[in-house]
């Protein structure tokens, strides 16, 4: 798989992501539904903790990821939905560390609510292998 990152300027790159990947000779594409703060059982976990959801929504990606025999390089998109984007961008030490080295393509959403109210954070990946 060959990927070539599409930035036409720099201020990207301090937040971290790509405007856009171009991906050729990949053989797998797998699309995930989004990821929340939840546990093995599907409880919401972390409520009112915007760092803690971060890491926990990860935590479920790389789960995902880990069972289709990828990791977080793999990641071409990553799709976020939050119900408060201060508290995301006041987190974003939490989201950067588990993101770092990691090159996607990246939209932020700030939505109403999530499928469950104690949900802060839905993280939604698309990886190519």
């Amino acid at each position: 798989m060959e990927r070539r990152a599409i930035n036409p300027w720099k201020w990207q790159d301090h937040y971290g992501f790509q405007q856009a990947n171009e991906v050729k000779g990949a053989q797998r594409t797998l699309i995930c539904s989004g990821q929340t703060s939840v546990d093995e059982e599907g409880t919401p976990v972390h409520a009112g903790d915007m760092a803690a959801q971060v890491n926990q929504a990860f935590d479920n990606v790389e789960a995902v990821l880990k069972e289709a025999g990828m990791d977080k390089s793999n990641i071409v998109k990553l799709n976020i939905y939050t119900t408060d984007i201060d508290a995301l961008f006041a987190a974003f030490p939490s989201f950067a560390a588990r993101t770092a080295g990691v090159q996607f393509a990246s939209t932020w959403l700030g939505v109403a609510r999530l499928a469950l109210p104690e949900l802060m954070i839905e993280l939604e990946v698309t990886a190519v292998a």
